[in-house]
């Protein structure tokens, strides 16, 4: 089960920096690119059987430092960031930049999480 909840993460780290480039892109030339919905859509999803995968590990063989629960969880909020307030803002140009920020701030998180877990 380690493993597997080991390359479902390195698969959410390359989905969320995949997203946080494709973000900085719109955010730059200033225009939308129709799969970016999906590419987020789709991290969120990884993200969402990441967790699952973590707590069955939680309640059965796992054992690993509470940092990484707290970097994994803290997603939580800017990926609700980026889904929330970042698909509702009607001012195309701030829209982008939420959601650079969210994703960017997922991608760090995602990255603290991965690398306390590949450590072990």
């Amino acid at each position: 089960m380690v493993g597997v909840h080991s390359t479902v993460g390195t698969l959410v780290l390359l989905a969320f920096l995949a997203l946080t480039v494709l973000n900085a892109v719109q955010l730059v030339q200033g225009r939308n690119v129709s799969w970016a919905i999906m590419l987020s859509r789709t991290a969120a999803l990884l993200l969402l059987v990441q967790w699952a995968l973590g707590f069955n590990l939680l309640a059965g063989e796992g054992s690993i430092t509470p940092f990484h629960y707290l970097a994994a969880l803290g997603t939580l909020f800017t990926v609700g960031l980026e889904h929330g307030p970042g698909y509702n803002e009607p001012d195309q140009p701030k829209r982008r930049k939420i959601a650079l920020a969210a994703t960017a701030g997922s991608l760090i998180l995602v990255l603290i999480a991965w690398s306390i877990g590949m450590s072990r």
